[in-house]
């Protein structure tokens, strides 16, 4: 209870002293930032400032522009008062046209406090702009010094006489380390140091061995024993994560092997120096070879990609020549001028020398470390492109998009280990270097992502159970998180500064300006939230009135649906103004760009628009509900939902069709229960010729009254409607109380009909048609054609009778259905 008195205490203490701290906020100093920014100005026009120099300034302008900013929100209320005031006071005059006197005085003297008001946010925005500049002039000065180091061309290591230098380096550095150590044991003090600190150091000593020696294997160990559990619920997650020991067992152990070494003071500052970056790159080392277990496990099912040893081999490879890379750059390069020149001063001309040498040296150490990363990474990018080939034969499944990755990944690691060593042998070291260590590291950023998202789907399914997926929507989600958090580290990478990047989400918090309106990130949240807030309030309303309010009324169950539809429609309406009210957008300068958008659209979606006002007279004069049985465009069926764009019909096969609203209000509708479910029932029934038509009226009208769903308002009756080709034809018309079985009545009726005239003796005609054929005598087998004359000449030649045709040819042969033709055997 106290600590909860105490926790309210503090929340109103800070609620209250917000306003306070609010009001008592300093107005910037306007002379100390003229001077600061002129000096900086003046040195970045100058360009000969150091690249450090130039980032404390840049910090420095950035606090200002940051200051500057807040402050143009100052007397924000109070202006807004002023303005709603004076535009109380109505338009100004025209020129030369006279105003009251006294509102002309109010209107000069609201107009003086404004502008004396205004004056403060005017300035602050002047300043703030003057920084901005400031800043991307400083900005755009490192980008071109960083672009002339990368292009800079170096001593060709293909040159035989740059190699002397390499082996100087090694050589002075040799002797530097051995004179430096060689002193240190000299000196008595620190072998008393070293004997105080004796107990110590051995335990670490021991310790580290042990953990270098010994962890990995332990770890590797207890994975192994972990996987075997097949009963542990979420084993693989707990071996995952305890297999990291393997890298973090033996980096312990060289941190306390490096706090050993410290504590005995018999090494100098540039040995002591070398084994505090020890822990460190063993780290890169055992982590490349981890990820390199998680990306290509040993065993099938466990890993991102196919099982192999060739890819642990080649991310060990990887991690060994950064380790390397990293030792030139932190270690030796800093000292390189030393180690070659001495740790005197030098003249000009002796110090450009020196510089020159040890660029040659470093360019010897650094292109063999390039060859031997690049071979690394073309044999991963050759390993990645067969991994991704198979997402050719996947474009159906899941991890189609993954393989497709690592195949574009693949071939980005084929040109990248293609040209990287070319450019270091022929000079530009920089560049190779910025192409071939990015890449390492974005292939190790690479694999740490996907390996955190096995870890975190095997989370969901350790939380969820075993019958969920590891494609579940939660864990896709937390890997696309991962990879977007990821992008600032791969930015980082690729030459980003860290400048760059907050810079860039000082931009995107400050937003876009669209046709004059300003949307941020804030703004855009506020306006999420608040619209999120009124959609759910409008549902859970249209909820309350369909489930508890409506059906209590003697509304009917379309009108019902016609008032919820519609207040849903208005309730969302009202959140979306609510919300971009709230969230401080003014719409008023998007009109012009609206009303000239609002054309095009008009076209394109006029048969939206047009759908959309009909599902709005629907929904008003209802001239269908829900439930209706109606027939529209030669299709019958119940409506089922009304909604704004189509209505969805039911038919009677139990399949929706979709028809537009636009085809219910212009085109014909017929709606059998609109109002009532009665209507009328036709039944035709013909007769044989030679019946007693009256009495065949009679019995049609008593099995109409007969029937239990044929009203007797207006009473059913049978007519006598005419004479057909083969019958006599008569109708049943009744009224049924509910059409909607319609169908059922009419065969009930069909069936009292049969079995009344079965009774009566009264015969049901059908068809029958008499066939007569022409020259039968052609059909007997022995017929022979007469002759026929045909002239030639003067005289006439009798010709030969005509080939009777084979049947199927020219005649058909009928079948008395006996069975003695030819041919009926088939």
């Amino acid at each position: 209870m106290i600590a909860r008195l105490m926790l309210r205490v503090l929340l109103v203490t800070l609620v209250l002293a917000l306003p306070v701290a609010a009001q008592d906020t300093p107005e910037p100093n306007y002379k100390s930032f003229t001077k600061a920014s002129s000096q900086v100005e003046e040195a970045v026009a100058k360009g000969e400032i150091s690249d450090a120099r130039l980032s404390d300034m840049r910090a420095e302008m950035v606090k200002w522009r940051t200051t500057f900013t807040d402050a143009q929100g100052t007397n924000a209320s109070q202006i807004e008062t002023l303005k709603s005031q004076i535009a109380a006071l109505g338009p100004a005059p025209a020129e030369g046209t006279p105003e009251d006197p006294l509102i002309a005085n109010r209107r000069e003297d609201l107009n003086a406090k404004l502008s004396k008001l205004q004056a403060p946010g005017i300035s602050a925005t002047e300043a703030a702009s003057r920084s901005d500049a400031i800043i991307r002039a400083i900005d755009k000065l490192i980008r071109e010094r960083q672009a002339d180091k990368l292009l800079r061309l170096s001593p060709s290591v293909a040159n035989p006489v740059n190699w002397p230098a390499g082996a100087s380096l090694l050589r002075w550095m040799g002797e530097w380390i051995y004179d430096e150590t060689r002193w240190r044991f000299t000196q008595p003090v620190n072998y008393e140091t070293t004997r105080d600190n004796a107990p110590l150091i051995i335990g670490l000593i021991l310790g580290a061995l042990l953990l270098i020696a010994r962890g990995g294997a332990w770890m590797a160990r207890l994975t192994r024993w972990l996987l075997t559990k097949t009963a542990m619920r979420g084993r693989n997650l707990i071996s995952g994560i305890v297999s990291f020991g393997q890298v973090l067992l033996p980096t312990a152990g060289a941190v306390m092997a490096t706090t050993a070494l410290e504590k005995t003071a018999l090494f100098g500052p540039i040995l002591s120096s070398l084994y505090l970056l020890a822990p460190g790159m063993l780290f890169v080392v055992l982590a490349a070879r981890w990820l390199g277990t998680r990306v290509f496990p040993p065993q099938a099912g466990e890993g991102v990609i196919t099982p192999g040893a060739e890819g642990r081999v080649y991310a060990l490879m990887l991690g060994l020549a950064f380790m390397a890379y990293r030792l030139i750059e932190m270690w030796v390069a800093p000292r390189a001028e030393d180690f070659l020149g001495g740790a005197g001063e030098l003249g000009s001309d002796r110090a450009a020398a020196v510089a020159d040498k040890a660029d040659a040296a470093l360019s010897v150490l650094q292109v063999p470390l390039q060859v031997f990363a690049a071979l690394a990474l073309f044999r991963m990018g050759q390993l990645l492109r067969r991994q991704g080939h198979g997402a050719k034969q996947a474009e159906e499944a899941d991890g189609a998009f993954r393989l497709g990755l690592l195949r574009w990944l693949g071939n980005a690691l084929l040109l990248i280990a293609l040209a990287g060593p070319v450019l270091g042998v022929v000079g530009y070291v920089s560049a190779a270097n910025a192409l071939i260590w990015p890449a390492v590291q974005t292939l190790g950023l690479f694999a740490l992502v996907i390996t955190l998202q096995s870890f975190l789907a095997e989370l969901y399914v350790t939380i969820s159970g075993p019958e969920s997926r590891r494609d579940a929507l939660l864990p896709v989600l937390g890997g696309f998180l991962l990879s977007l958090a990821s992008m600032p580290v791969l930015a980082l990478i690729w030459g980003a500064r860290v400048d760059d990047l907050v810079e860039l989400w000082t931009s995107f918090r400050a937003g876009i300006e669209v046709g004059g309106v300003r949307i941020s990130p804030s703004s855009f949240i506020t306006f999420t939230i608040v619209f999120t807030i009124g959609y759910t309030l409008t549902r859970i309303f249209q909820g309350a009135l369909k489930a508890s309010i409506l059906p209590r009324t003697t509304i009917d169950k379309g009108g019902q649906n016609a008032i919820v539809s519609g207040l849903g429609y208005v309730g969302i309406l009202l959140a979306a103004l609510i919300a971009i009210s709230t969230a401080g957008i003014d719409l008023s300068s998007l009109a012009i760009v609206a009303g000239a958008l609002s054309v095009g659209i008009g076209f394109g979606l006029q048969t939206i628009v047009q759908n959309f006002v009909s599902g709005i007279i629907l929904l008003v004069e209802r001239p269908i509900s829900e439930g209706d049985w109606i027939e529209v465009g030669g299709r019958q069926g119940v409506v089922k939902t009304i909604s704004v764009r189509a209505t969805i019909i039911e038919t009677f096969d139990r399949t929706d069709v979709i028809v537009p609203n636009a085809d219910l209000i212009s085109g014909a509708v017929t709606n059998w229960t609109r109002g009532n479910k009665t209507g009328r029932l036709i039944v035709p029934v013909g007769v044989a010729y030679g019946n007693d038509t009256r009495r065949i009226e009679a019995m049609l009208t008593e099995i109409a009254q007969a029937h239990p769903l044929v009203m007797m308002t207006p009473p059913p009756f049978a007519v006598f409607v005419g004479f057909g080709a083969d019958s006599l034809n008569f109708e049943i018309r009744a009224i049924l109380s509910d059409v909607n079985f319609k169908l059922r009545v009419h065969s009930e009726m069909n069936h009292q009909i049969a079995e009344r005239f079965g009774r009566e003796g009264i015969e049901i005609p059908f068809p029958q048609r008499d066939v007569w054929i022409r020259n039968p005598e052609m059909l007997r087998p022995d017929y022979v054609p007469p002759a026929e004359k045909m002239v030639v000449g003067h005289g006439t030649i009798a010709a030969a009778p005509p080939a009777r045709p084979e049947t199927g040819e020219g005649i058909a042969t009928l079948s008395d259905n006996d069975g003695a033709e030819e041919g009926d055997d088939r």
